[in-house]
């Protein structure tokens, strides 16, 4: 997954080059790498913000392949019966379904705990 880059600095204080030939050289911190299931710290939360007062599952910290994080997400919404979507590390589920997503992330092996109210 590719961070987002939210400040100056962020970009190694690049910000305009005249060298038509210029290509900027992006630092590769093995982000990339996939961490084990059991090292992952993820989290399940309800979300109701910016979302028209409808509640959400979030699964957050997922730290894998965008490819693993749709797996995931499919398999979620398949055993909740509901939509949803991947994307940007996260997993969506609609409607409250934390307790069940736990309980299904921690058979597929991953370390989950419950967050916020």
């Amino acid at each position: 997954m590719k961070s987002k880059k939210k400040t100056l600095s962020d970009l190694g204080g690049i910000m305009y080059s005249t060298d038509p030939s210029f290509v900027y050289q992006e630092e590769s911190d093995g982000s990339n790498e996939s961490v084990p299931k059991n090292q992952q710290d993820l989290r399940v939360t309800l979300d109701r913000k910016n979302r028209g007062g409808k509640a959400v599952t979030l699964v957050t910290g997922f730290r894998e392949s965008d490819e693993e994080l749709e797996n995931l997400a499919k398999m979620l919404k398949t055993k909740c019966g509901v939509g949803g979507g991947a994307k940007d590390g996260e997993i969506i589920i609609q409607g409250d379904f934390r307790d069940k997503v736990l309980s299904l992330l921690q058979k597929e092996g991953y370390k989950v705990k419950k967050s916020g109210g």
